[in-house]
């Protein structure tokens, strides 16, 4: 395939772009300027158009994960865009095509869980190589969505579905991957009844999401303030975890749940929700240990799990999916120069329910 050129990025010396970066850990995000890499046989350059917020966006900036980071960062990993130009060999994807970026933008490729389509899993030297703070088989550092573009290797692009608007797509390919995969894993349907414990950025694409699947799905949330948005969403029940009686009157009901809250929770009590053979998913990703008691496990065989995004062909599994029911985020599109004050919003749990950067404020 001839390669297609972009005049506006040839005119940006091709590989410099506009981005938002943290300096350093803990400081606000500034705009700033990256480097893209010239495009490869195999790579297609992305015109980014919309670049979801996410929660671990925040802890990673933060360094609440205690691994320090690849300073500068420009964080961003559910993306959506379109193919703007293609290397000689790309055959994937043409100019005009709408596609997303998720977690990760290459992996080894050769490990079995590579081999597998568990590429969020690669146990190979390369390893999982996330979409922002981490370092590519070309030994530099990789940068996120939070930018006007992205190169990728044209086999970590996904498609977007025509059905699906571009901003309200991007946070699928974190929050709808991540609810996703666990769902289909462990058989949401119908006969089954699942909980989703939260009903923020996570919890409320797992509510779509596991309802279209045709399971039974009730909301456990801290509070019954947003019971009315639940029950819209696609929730039969809504319980506030709050009022100790909701523990007792839910002992043993769900044969799955899942746990999009990254705090310390009593998992115990959660774990005493569940049928036995049930299993308990742990998405969320608190600062500290969650202690678990062995007899919350013991007693009916139950099982505490947990689930990391997706793979690439379940990546497109799910937004074809996605684009089946007409399933998108609920979201609020924020120019750029309101990244921060989105990033307070987040932690106050004052978004419903992803904020989306509109990238051609930037």
């Amino acid at each position: 395939m001839p390669r297609a050129r972009n005049p506006t990025l040839e005119s940006m010396n091709r590989t410099s772009v506009p981005a938002y970066a943290a300096p350093a850990p803990k400081a606000p995000l500034e705009r700033t300027t990256i480097e893209r890499r010239e495009l490869g046989a195999h790579d297609i350059l992305i015109d980014i158009k919309f670049a979801g917020i996410c929660h671990s966006d925040i802890h990673t900036v933060r360094a609440e994960w205690g691994d320090g980071g690849n300073f500068p960062i420009v964080p961003g990993h559910e993306i959506a865009g379109v193919v703007s130009e293609v290397g000689p060999e790309v055959t994937r994807y043409a100019v005009g095509d709408r596609v997303g970026v998720g977690c990760f933008v290459d992996s080894c490729r050769e490990c079995e869980n590579c081999r597998a389509g568990l590429q969020q899993y690669c146990t190979g030297e390369l390893g999982q190589v996330g979409t922002y703070n981490a370092i590519g088989r070309d030994g530099l550092a990789t940068q996120g969505g939070y930018s006007t573009h992205l190169v990728i290797d044209e086999n970590y692009a996904l498609r977007i579905p025509d059905s699906l608007p571009l901003d309200a797509a991007a946070p699928l390919l974190c929050a709808g991957i991540t609810l996703y995969s666990p769902l289909a894993h462990w058989k949401a349907g119908p006969g089954k009844k699942v909980a989703v414990v939260g009903i923020g950025g996570l919890g409320h694409m797992g509510v779509k999401i596991a309802h279209a699947m045709g399971a039974e799905v009730t909301v456990l949330s801290q509070s019954l303030r947003k019971k009315d948005d639940g029950l819209r969403l696609g929730a039969d029940h809504y319980y506030a975890t709050s009022d100790p009686a909701t523990f007792e009157e839910l002992a043993s009901s769900f044969d799955l749940i899942v746990n999009t809250v990254s705090a310390q929770l009593d998992l115990n009590a959660y774990l005493g929700l569940l049928r036995t053979d049930g299993t308990l998913v742990q998405l969320g990703a608190p600062e500290h240990p969650l202690p678990i008691a062995p007899f919350a496990l013991i007693g009916n065989r139950r099982s505490l799990a947990g689930s990391l995004i997706g793979g690439l062909q379940e990546t497109q599994e799910m937004l074809d999916f996605c684009g089946e029911h007409g399933l998108t985020s609920e979201i609020e599109v924020i120019s750029a120069d309101r990244i921060n004050e989105a990033y307070e919003r987040v932690l106050a749990s004052d978004v419903r329910y992803r904020f989306v950067i509109d990238t051609a404020t930037i």
